[in-house]
Formats: structure tokens, sequence, C-alpha cells
């Protein structure tokens, strides 16, 4: 009878089972919340949609986006078999004209189908991390110095505050002149509208990370700076050892603001100069003025707010990967 009293009782554990139920009602409205606005959205959405009437017909619902989604992935294939069908018949005749004449030197052409949504896609991320690159490899030494010295602060800060508020439809123009006139090759290594897309980004997404690199190194804690200078560290280890690691969270807070900017920056750009990207593609897209046109618009649109949010997070993963101060990761 004590053996079976036992066996009975050990299942039966009120603390474990309130502790599971706890952690179970604490997490149920962290999972079922995003879930429901989710949900709302989409009703919202649809109800609203019904009662819009366009110069291209209806405004497009979930359902009619979600169709076109499908679409666009299926002439992404369509078109990848026709890539791969030049480049097997292109491989055949060169194949063919050598086994005619041995000195006969094969030539492999690209293929020259309209680019798909995925290669849009594709073309702007690179483009985006390019101009991103660009920008974080001139902003973070600068904005290091301007923490530094007050001086080189002093005397940056009014191109900063002349040049930050500068919207990208006016550096555009610019910049595009002047990648015509300076980047002249007969074989380009890249396109120019690629160059300047790149930094057009550049420029516009400059201006968070110095910002906040230079806010971030001139509040190193005054106790760092009396440590560096007891242990008589040379200008080099205290960059690596106290300036660079202190001021860490404050430099990817700018880079993740700069990144969210340049991707905004970039979409406008590939508009206005109808630059290869997703840009142009929303724009072509418009432009069709087909009944299906606003359904891939809003694909669009949701992939490109989808593409920010990934960035986003893995800017901020590689912030918690190499911060020491957990607790100024923002989520």
């Amino acid at each position: 009878m004590s053996k079976m009293t036992t066996i009975l009782r050990l299942p039966s554990s009120p603390s474990n089972a309130n502790s599971l139920l706890s952690r179970l009602y604490q997490s149920t409205p962290a999972l079922l919340l995003p879930v429901i606005g989710l949900l709302m959205f989409l009703a919202i959405w649809n109800g609203v949609a019904k009662s819009i009437d366009t110069s291209l017909g209806q405004f497009p619902g979930p359902a009619q986006v979600f169709e076109q989604a499908g679409a666009l992935i299926d002439e992404h294939i369509a078109q990848r078999e026709k890539a791969d069908a030049f480049y097997q018949r292109q491989e055949a005749r060169n194949a063919a004209r050598v086994a005619q004449d041995p000195t006969y030197q094969p030539k492999i052409r690209e293929f020259t189908g309209a680019p798909t949504f995925f290669d849009q896609i594709w073309t702007s991320l690179y483009t985006v991390m390019v101009g991103f690159l660009i920008a974080s490899v001139v902003a973070v030494p600068v904005g290091i110095l301007c923490g530094l010295s007050k001086s080189a602060y002093t005397a940056i800060n009014p191109l900063i505050q002349l040049f930050k508020p500068v919207s990208p439809l006016a550096w555009l123009p610019l910049v595009t002149m002047v990648v015509s006139a300076l980047y002249v090759s007969d074989e380009p290594a890249f396109s120019k509208s690629f160059v300047t897309s790149a930094f057009t980004v550049s420029l516009c997404c400059l201006w968070p990370t110095l910002i906040n690199t230079a806010v971030g190194v001139s509040n190193i804690d005054k106790d760092l700076i009396n440590v560096s200078k007891v242990l008589r560290l040379t200008p080099f280890a205290h960059l690596t050892k106290i300036v660079l690691p202190s001021s860490i969270p404050m430099i990817f807070t700018g880079l993740r603001l700069s990144l969210g900017i340049g991707w905004m920056v970039l979409i406008a750009a590939e508009m206005l100069a109808q630059n290869p990207g997703l840009g142009k593609f929303v724009w072509d897209e418009f432009q069709n003025g087909s009944s299906e046109s606003l359904a891939r618009i809003m694909v669009a649109v949701l992939t490109i707010g989808a593409i920010g949010f990934v960035l986003d997070r893995l800017m901020l993963s590689i912030q918690r990967a190499v911060s020491w101060d957990k607790s100024s990761v923002l989520r």
C-alpha cells in the first residue's frame, strides 16, 4: 500500500505544476499577441481594400497579394530555367565548334533576360551593404576622432549639422554627375548605376554612425580614463583596450540606425534614377498599369519591410555578440 501511495504521489508535485503553469501563463501573451495583431491587421486591410477603387482597379487585399507573390516565384523559376537552357545550348555549340576547330577559343555570353523579382532583391541587398560598409569605414574613425578631440568635434560638427538633413533626392543628381565624370573605363568592374546608388546610400547613412560613435567615445567612464593614465597605455592600446570596448554599444546603435536609413534611401534612389533593384521594380510596376501591378507593388512593399526588419535583427545579433555590456543592448 505504501508503494502504491508513493507511486501515485510522485507525478503530483504542486510546486512544479504551479511553476509550469505560471511560465505557460506568462509566455502565452508573448506568443498570442503578435499573432492577434497580425490577424487584426490582415482583417482591416482586407476590409479597407474592398472599398478602394483606383484607376488600376480595386486595391489588392491579402489574397491578391499572396497570389501575386506566388506568380513572382513562378516567374523567377521559369526565368532560371530559360537561363540554364541558354547556357546549355551555348556549351553545346562551343563544344561542337571546338571539335571542328581545336584552335577556336569559346566565348561565353551572359544571359540577357529581364531580371526577376528575386534578382532585384539581391541587387538591392548587395548595393545597400556596399554603401553601408563604405559609410561605416568613414564614420567610425571620424566619430572616434570627434569623441577624443574637442577641437576635431568643433571643426567637424558644422559639416555634420549642414549635411545631415540633406535628402537623398538632392544628393542623387550630384552623385550621378560626379560618377559619370570620374568613373570612366572601357571595362568597368561595376556598373555606373551600382556605384551611383552605393555612394548615395553612403552619403545619407553616414551621419547616425558618426554622431553615435562620437557620443559613445566622449562619454567613456572617467575611471577607465584614469586607469589608462595610471597604466601608461600607448595611444593604440588606449584605443583598443579602453575606447572601443566602452563605446561599442553606442557605435552599434549608430550602425543599426545607419543601415535602416540606408535601406530606405536606396529604394528611393532606385526609383528616381531607375537603377536596378527593388525601387525600380516598384516604379516599373506602377508604370506598367496592369490590374496586377498594385498587388505586385504590395508584395515589394512587404518584402522591403521584412528585409529591413531582418537587417536590424542581424545587426542586433552582432551587437550582442561583441558587446560586453549586455544590458545596454536594446531589443
